[in-house]
Protein backbone atom coordinates (compact mmCIF):
# COMPACT_ATOMS: atom_id res chain seq x y z
CA UNK A 1 0.00 0.00 0.00
CA UNK A 2 1.24 3.47 -0.83
CA UNK A 3 -0.10 6.84 -1.94
CA UNK A 4 -1.34 5.32 -5.21
CA UNK A 5 -3.40 2.59 -3.52
CA UNK A 6 -2.30 -1.02 -3.15
CA UNK A 7 -1.02 -4.03 -5.08
CA UNK A 8 -1.69 -7.60 -4.01
CA UNK A 9 -0.69 -10.92 -5.55
CA UNK A 10 -3.95 -12.87 -5.36
CA UNK A 11 -2.58 -16.15 -6.66
CA UNK A 12 0.84 -17.71 -7.19
CA UNK A 13 0.73 -21.42 -8.04
CA UNK A 14 4.22 -22.11 -6.68
CA UNK A 15 3.52 -20.48 -3.30
CA UNK A 16 0.17 -22.22 -2.93
CA UNK A 17 1.70 -25.63 -3.78
CA UNK A 18 4.43 -25.00 -1.19
CA UNK A 19 1.62 -24.32 1.31
CA UNK A 20 -0.04 -27.66 0.47
CA UNK A 21 -2.70 -26.45 -1.97
CA UNK A 22 -2.50 -28.71 -5.01
CA UNK A 23 -5.62 -27.51 -6.84
CA UNK A 24 -5.39 -26.51 -10.48
CA UNK A 25 -7.87 -23.70 -10.92
CA UNK A 26 -9.79 -23.73 -14.22
CA UNK A 27 -12.58 -21.17 -13.74
CA UNK A 28 -12.83 -17.74 -12.10
CA UNK A 29 -16.17 -16.24 -11.06
CA UNK A 30 -17.14 -12.92 -9.54
CA UNK A 31 -20.43 -11.81 -8.01
CA UNK A 32 -21.76 -8.50 -6.77
CA UNK A 33 -24.34 -8.64 -4.00
CA UNK A 34 -26.21 -6.20 -1.77
CA UNK A 35 -26.47 -5.93 2.00
CA UNK A 36 -28.35 -8.91 3.45
CA UNK A 37 -27.82 -11.23 0.49
CA UNK A 38 -27.24 -14.87 1.44
CA UNK A 39 -25.73 -17.04 -1.29
CA UNK A 40 -25.62 -20.73 -0.56
CA UNK A 41 -24.97 -23.09 0.92
CA UNK A 42 -23.97 -24.52 -2.50
CA UNK A 43 -21.97 -27.52 -3.64
CA UNK A 44 -21.38 -29.62 -6.74
CA UNK A 45 -22.30 -33.30 -6.49
CA UNK A 46 -19.69 -35.97 -7.19
CA UNK A 47 -17.92 -36.48 -9.50
CA UNK A 48 -17.93 -32.70 -10.07
CA UNK A 49 -17.01 -31.50 -6.58
CA UNK A 50 -15.06 -28.24 -6.56
CA UNK A 51 -12.36 -26.70 -4.44
CA UNK A 52 -12.72 -22.92 -4.29
CA UNK A 53 -10.34 -20.17 -3.33
CA UNK A 54 -12.53 -17.19 -2.41
CA UNK A 55 -11.99 -13.57 -1.41
CA UNK A 56 -13.91 -10.33 -1.09
CA UNK A 57 -12.46 -7.60 -3.31
CA UNK A 58 -14.93 -4.96 -2.13
CA UNK A 59 -17.14 -4.88 0.94
CA UNK A 60 -17.44 -7.44 3.73
CA UNK A 61 -18.95 -10.93 4.00
CA UNK A 62 -19.13 -13.79 6.45
CA UNK A 63 -17.99 -16.76 4.39
CA UNK A 64 -18.96 -20.28 5.49
CA UNK A 65 -17.96 -23.83 4.54
CA UNK A 66 -19.75 -27.01 5.69
CA UNK A 67 -17.98 -30.38 5.58
CA UNK A 68 -19.95 -32.94 3.53
CA UNK A 69 -17.18 -35.53 3.16
CA UNK A 70 -18.52 -38.96 4.07
CA UNK A 71 -16.58 -40.43 6.99
CA UNK A 72 -14.91 -37.13 7.91
CA UNK A 73 -14.39 -36.35 11.61
CA UNK A 74 -15.90 -32.94 10.99
CA UNK A 75 -18.82 -34.09 8.82
CA UNK A 76 -21.75 -31.66 9.10
CA UNK A 77 -19.65 -29.06 10.95
CA UNK A 78 -19.15 -25.54 9.68
CA UNK A 79 -16.34 -23.03 9.75
CA UNK A 80 -16.55 -19.39 8.81
CA UNK A 81 -14.39 -16.34 8.42
CA UNK A 82 -14.82 -12.67 7.73
CA UNK A 83 -13.55 -11.71 4.29
CA UNK A 84 -13.26 -8.04 3.41
CA UNK A 85 -11.55 -5.51 1.21
CA UNK A 86 -9.69 -4.35 4.33
CA UNK A 87 -8.28 -7.69 5.52
CA UNK A 88 -7.58 -9.08 2.00
CA UNK A 89 -7.94 -12.64 3.36
CA UNK A 90 -8.59 -15.64 1.17
CA UNK A 91 -10.49 -18.76 2.22
CA UNK A 92 -9.85 -22.18 0.67
CA UNK A 93 -12.93 -24.40 0.52
CA UNK A 94 -11.80 -27.97 -0.21
CA UNK A 95 -13.67 -30.40 -2.44
CA UNK A 96 -16.58 -31.98 -0.61
CA UNK A 97 -17.72 -28.85 1.22
CA UNK A 98 -20.84 -26.72 0.83
CA UNK A 99 -20.16 -23.00 0.60
CA UNK A 100 -22.07 -19.80 1.20
CA UNK A 101 -21.81 -16.25 2.43
CA UNK A 102 -23.77 -13.36 3.94
CA UNK A 103 -23.12 -9.79 2.77
CA UNK A 104 -22.51 -7.43 5.72
CA UNK A 105 -21.69 -4.23 3.78
CA UNK A 106 -23.76 -2.10 1.38
CA UNK A 107 -22.40 -4.19 -1.50
CA UNK A 108 -19.76 -6.87 -1.89
CA UNK A 109 -17.68 -7.97 -4.87
CA UNK A 110 -16.89 -11.62 -4.26
CA UNK A 111 -14.25 -13.58 -6.19
CA UNK A 112 -14.04 -17.36 -6.67
CA UNK A 113 -11.31 -19.52 -8.20
CA UNK A 114 -12.66 -23.04 -8.90
CA UNK A 115 -10.74 -26.20 -9.68
CA UNK A 116 -13.54 -27.71 -11.78
CA UNK A 117 -16.12 -26.26 -14.11
CA UNK A 118 -19.68 -25.54 -13.00
CA UNK A 119 -22.14 -28.30 -13.89
CA UNK A 120 -25.70 -26.98 -13.57
CA UNK A 121 -27.27 -30.45 -13.42
CA UNK A 122 -25.00 -31.45 -10.54
CA UNK A 123 -25.56 -28.41 -8.32
CA UNK A 124 -26.81 -29.02 -4.81
CA UNK A 125 -27.42 -27.00 -1.72
CA UNK A 126 -28.31 -26.91 1.93
CA UNK A 127 -30.66 -24.51 3.65
CA UNK A 128 -28.54 -21.69 5.08
CA UNK A 129 -30.24 -21.87 8.50
CA UNK A 130 -30.51 -25.64 8.92
CA UNK A 131 -30.53 -26.14 12.73
CA UNK A 132 -28.64 -29.44 12.37
CA UNK A 133 -25.66 -27.51 10.97
CA UNK A 134 -26.18 -24.47 13.20
CA UNK A 135 -24.26 -21.78 11.32
CA UNK A 136 -24.07 -18.69 13.52
CA UNK A 137 -24.87 -16.04 10.93
CA UNK A 138 -24.30 -12.50 12.29
CA UNK A 139 -27.71 -11.20 11.25
CA UNK A 140 -28.24 -7.78 12.83
CA UNK A 141 -31.70 -6.79 13.99
CA UNK A 142 -33.63 -5.31 11.10
CA UNK A 143 -31.54 -6.98 8.36
CA UNK A 144 -33.82 -8.30 5.63
CA UNK A 145 -32.30 -11.40 4.09
CA UNK A 146 -32.30 -11.62 0.30
CA UNK A 147 -31.98 -15.03 -1.35
CA UNK A 148 -32.62 -16.67 -4.69
CA UNK A 149 -35.74 -18.79 -4.85
CA UNK A 150 -33.68 -21.98 -5.06
CA UNK A 151 -31.73 -21.05 -1.92
CA UNK A 152 -34.99 -20.85 0.05
CA UNK A 153 -35.96 -24.38 -1.04
CA UNK A 154 -32.86 -26.46 -0.31
CA UNK A 155 -33.25 -29.20 2.28
CA UNK A 156 -31.15 -29.60 5.37
CA UNK A 157 -28.32 -31.96 6.25
CA UNK A 158 -30.78 -34.80 7.02
CA UNK A 159 -32.20 -34.57 3.48
CA UNK A 160 -28.65 -34.55 2.07
CA UNK A 161 -27.77 -37.69 4.09
CA UNK A 162 -30.90 -39.47 2.83
CA UNK A 163 -30.12 -38.49 -0.77
CA UNK A 164 -26.57 -39.87 -0.42
CA UNK A 165 -27.67 -43.04 1.44
CA UNK A 166 -25.80 -42.09 4.59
Amino acid sequence: RDARGYFIETYNEQRYREAGVDATFVQDNQSCSSYGVVRGLHFQRPPYTQAKLVSCAEGRVLDVAVDLRKGSETYGKWVGCLLSEENKKQFLIPRGFAHGFLVLSDTAEFCYKCDDFYHANDEGGLLYNDPEIGVEWPIPEGMELIMSEKDTKWGGLSAYKAERGM
